[in-house]
């Protein structure tokens, strides 16, 4: 960092704090259909962060302290299951509540549902919005442990709607799971309706899959789809998870799409696949190139996953897929932060005029671990490119809506970004990245100078 310091005019995107809460307006689709934006036109960079036993593991004091965190840390979206996975519905919570009566969602226990309120209120009151799943798959699903039918995933849906129709939530049905028959279907269309009669439609609705697989597969004709989700998953690292944006950016019926479940920090690669080997696991390298390849493909937005984390795991609790380091440690590794990083970097380079194409990239790996991804805004004033391992690329800078540009390269790792050359815009370029390798990412930004 001193030789690149010196080098280079470095500017740290990470000083600033984020700001701590957004005006309390609902979110919906821009009008091209690409992204989210307030009510008043914001747009809005969802920056999610996996939290699917909060409402049921963590004590008002532990909401407090992660709530707190993610905030600070510039995640703007909580994703979390009412009725959770790990026996949520056959455990109290950390009160000792239970959130039905005899297993049956037409009975909510009001004691649970008063934490639950606890926990929307205190991310709101950060700024964040709350991804709120109704309830995990297996609970609507064929199984032994279905609980719902069409009558009563409407009435839940109902009551939950009623009951968070003023809060800044986002509903996402399926947990984790596929509408396999056309029972399973009927449960989850029922729960859409239900949310809809009881929120009054303010609130945007979308559906987390089975990984790896699509909402737009499943429901892209839904009505009540607004978005699409899909889940990279965890099987194995250098995937290129920018497909499925690219897939869902392809469709005739055009929504924002993102990632809901990519590649968690500190899980094992491939948990599920027969052999695996426990030791080897993902790290904060892993989390940022699915996130970058997947917005640089034309995401609305990305979802980050801890391991420890996303199970709020203790020593008090058995261990789900080799969870290891207590929730209240993990919120500290690294590609959480770096999550705050790439939100900001978005933010400020206004990430809902870019527009994927790959047409830029001239030169440079084109597939595997290395591929490079590249984006344009919609008014020539900038290209951003993607290198997940420092290689060189050589682009078309014939986008670019100015005689001048300035070129800096961007750090993912720490939030920095280094201006190093202001060039003609035209004609082809070749960038070489300060350092390369696994782990040494880079992202160029080429900016259009202000005409005179």
């Amino acid at each position: 960092m001193k030789i690149l310091s010196a080098l280079f005019a470095c500017t740290i995107l990470s000083g600033a704090p984020f700001v701590a809460a957004y005006a309390q307006n609902q979110l919906e689709v821009s009008d091209n259909g690409r992204y989210l934006q307030r009510e008043t036109g914001e747009p809005f960079f969802y920056m999610g962060d996996t939290a699917w036993a909060i409402f049921h593991r963590l004590n008002k004091e532990e909401v407090d302290q992660y709530l707190t965190d993610r905030a600070e840390k510039g995640f703007t979206v909580i994703q979390a299951v009412v009725l959770s996975e790990l026996n949520g519905i056959y455990t109290p919570n950390a009160n000792g509540d239970m959130p039905l009566t005899d297993l049956d969602p037409a009975q909510p226990n009001e004691a649970y549902f008063k934490h639950v309120d606890y926990v929307v209120e205190k991310a709101n009151s950060l700024g964040m919005t709350v991804g709120m799943l109704p309830s995990w798959g297996h609970y609507w699903r064929d199984g032994d442990r279905l609980i719902f039918t069409p009558e009563n995933a409407k009435t839940f849906g109902k009551f939950l709607g009623k009951r968070y129709q003023e809060n800044d939530v986002i509903w996402i049905l399926g947990g984790d799971s596929n509408a396999r028959s056309d029972a399973e279907r009927a449960n989850i269309e029922a729960m859409a309706i239900g949310l809809g009669v009881g929120d009054k439609g303010k609130h945007l609705i979308t559906f987390h899959p089975r990984g790896p697989g699509q909402s737009s597969v499943q429901f892209k004709d839904a009505e009540w789809l607004d978005f699409y989700m899909n889940q990279s998953s965890h099987a194995a690292p250098n995937h290129d998870t920018g497909l499925y944006a690219e897939y869902d950016r392809s469709l005739d019926v055009v929504k924002p799409t993102l990632d809901g479940e990519p590649r968690y920090e500190g899980i094992p690669v491939g948990f599920y696949n027969k052999g695996h080997d426990p030791r080897i696991r993902f790290n904060d390298d892993d989390a940022r190139q699915a996130a970058w390849w997947s917005v640089l493909a034309g995401a609305a937005g990305h979802t980050y996953g801890n391991n420890n984390v996303w199970q709020m795991w203790s020593p008090k609790h058995e261990p789900a897929i080799g969870a290891n380091i207590p929730w209240s440690e993990a919120i500290e590794h690294p590609g959480a932060r770096q999550m705050g990083y790439m939100r900001r970097f978005m933010e400020e380079h206004h990430f809902e005029t870019l527009v994927p194409d790959q047409s830029l990239i001239l030169d440079g790996p084109v597939h595997g671990a290395a591929k490079i991804r590249a984006a344009r805004s919609e008014d020539g004033a900038r290209i951003i490119a993607y290198s997940p391992r420092g290689e060189a690329l050589t682009l078309d800078l014939n986008n670019l809506s100015s005689a001048m540009h300035k070129q800096v390269w961007f750090d993912p790792r720490y939030g920095v970004s280094y201006e190093f050359r202001n060039e003609q815009s035209h004609g082809i370029q070749s960038f070489v990245p300060p350092t390369s390798g696994k782990g040494e990412d880079w992202v160029l930004l080429l900016e259009a100078s202000p005409k005179e």
